[in-house]
C-alpha cells in the first residue's frame, strides 16, 4: 500500500525544511558533499544517429544542470567505449561506444565511472583497455574492471573538500568468463569476501565509501534476497551508501543502520528503444561528515520513444505517478518518501515519523 503524502501541513513544511532539499541550489553547507548517481548509460546503438546528427553531448541536455551542481557524479558506463570489431564471445546483445563520447561524459560533471558489468567485457581485453584509456584522457576516475583481480577490486578515490571519497565496484551477473582472475583482465566478482575484505581495507583512509552492484535480473521491481544480504554486509562492513544497476528499472530504496540502499537506479542515457525501461532516477545524497544528512530522488523519463535518447525530469502528474510507485516499492522496507514538486525526499529521522499519516 502506498503511504499517504502530507501536504499543506505543518508538519510537512517541517519535515521538508528537516531534509534539506539538494537540487541545484545543493544547500548553503560549503562542508556538506553531495554525491549525485546515475544509472546506466550506453552512448550507442539506437541512440547513434541523435548521437551522430547533435553531439555526444546532448543526452545530457536536460540533467546537466544537476549534474554540475554534485561534488560527485557517478554513473554505470554500460558499453566499452572501444572501436574494435572483435568480440570476446558470442551474446545476445554486445554493445559499444565510441571513445570519443568520454568528453562529454566528463565535461557534463561525470567524475567517476563503475565499469563491473556485464558488457564491459563484450569486445575482451583490448576494448577494456580502449575504455580505460578514454577515461583517464579525459580524467574521469574507474573502478570495478581492471587488468587482473587486484586492479579490477581497487577503488576509485577522490578528495572532496578535504574529505576522502572512495567507490567500489562488483559484478553479481553473467557471464562469469568477464569476472578478472589473477592473471587476465575482466570485472571485479561480487564474492562475500572480497566485498567485506575491501570496504574494511579502504574504510581505514576514507571519509566516504560508495559501493556500486551490477546485479538482480533485468526488469525486475524488487530486490532479491542475495542483494539485500550484500548490500547489509557491505554497510556492516564499512560502506556509507550502496548504489544498484542491470535490472533497468527502479527497485526499492531501503535506510539500513546509517547507510542508505537504491537497490537499482533504472536507465540513464541508454540506447535502446524498449519500452521495458520508461523511467529511471538521480539519486542525490548529501553528507556531512560521514554522516548522510539528505537524500533526494530525482524522477526521470527515459522512454526513448518519447525523449528520444535524452532523459529528462518529470515534472507534474507523471512525477506524482512515479514517486507513488517508488515509495510502493520501497514499503517492505518502512522507508518513507516526502514529495514536493515532483522530487522525493527521503525521511532519515525517526523523529519525523510523527508527521506522516498512518
Amino acid at each position: 500500500m502506498v503511504k499517504p503524502i502530507i501536504r499543506n501541513s505543518i508538519a510537512y513544511l517541517l519535515c521538508l525544511c528537516l531534509l534539506y532539499p539538494v537540487t541545484k541550489v545543493f544547500g548553503v553547507d560549503d562542508d556538506a558533499i553531495t554525491i549525485v548517481a546515475a544509472g546506466d548509460l550506453y552512448l550507442g546503438g539506437s541512440a547513434n544517429p541523435y548521437l551522430k546528427q547533435r553531439g555526444y553531448s546532448y543526452p545530457f541536455e536536460s540533467t546537466k544542470d544537476v549534474l554540475h551542481s554534485a561534488d560527485i557524479a557517478v554513473v554505470n558506463l554500460e558499453a566499452p567505449l572501444t572501436n574494435k570489431t572483435e568480440i570476446f564471445m558470442n551474446k545476445e546483445f554486445v554493445l559499444k561506444a565510441n571513445p570519443d563520447s568520454s568528453e562529454a561524459i566528463k565535461a557534463v560533471g561525470f567524475d567517476v565511472a563503475t565499469l563491473a558489468n556485464n558488457h564491459i567485457m563484450d569486445y575482451g581485453q583490448e576494448g577494456l583497455k580502449d575504455t580505460i584509456t578514454a577515461l583517464n584522457k579525459r580524467g574521469v576516475s574507474y573502478t570495478g574492471a581492471g587488468e587482473d583481480l587486484n586492479n579490477a577490486r581497487k577503488p576509485a578515490i577522490l578528495n572532496v573538500k578535504n574529505k576522502k571519497i572512495a567507490f567500489l565496484a562488483y559484478s553479481r551477473v553473467f557471464p562469469e568468463e568477464f569476472y578478472a582472475t589473477d592473471i587476465s583482465g575482466g570485472t571485479a566478482p561480487g564474492l562475500f569476501e572480497y566485498i567485506r575484505d575491501d570496504i574494511k581495507k579502504i574504510k581505514k583512509d576514507a571519509d566516504i565509501v560508495v559501493v556500486s552492484f551490477h546485479w538482480s535480473e533485468e526488469l525486475l521491481k524488487y530486490p532479491k534476497e542475495y542483494q539485500i544480504k550484500l548490500a547489509h554486509l557491505a554497510i556492516d562492513s564499512g560502506a556509507n551508501l550502496i548504489i544498484g544497476h542491470h535490472p533497468h528499472v527502479i527497485q526499492g530504496i531501503e535506510k539500513y543502520k546509517n547507510g542508505l540502499i537504491f537497490y537499482s537506479l533504472g536507465n540513464f542515457a541508454f540506447g535502446s528503444i524498449s519500452q521495458s525501461s520508461p523511467e529511471g532516477i538521480l539519486a542525490a545524497v548529501r553528507f556531512k561528515g560521514n554522516q548522510i544528512i539528505s537524500a533526494e530522488i530525482i524522477p526521470l523519463n527515459v522512454n526513448n520513444k518519447e525523449v528520444f535518447f535524452q532523459p529528462k525530469v518529470l515534472e507534474g502528474e507523471r512525477a506524482e505517478v512515479a514517486m507513488r510507485n517508488i515509495q510502493e516499492i520501497s514499503d517492505r522496507f518502512k522507508l518513507t518518501i516526502m514529495a514536493r514538486e515532483g522530487k522525493g525526499y527521503i525521511q532519515l529521522n525517526e523523529e519525523l515519523k510523527s508527521a506522516s499519516l498512518p
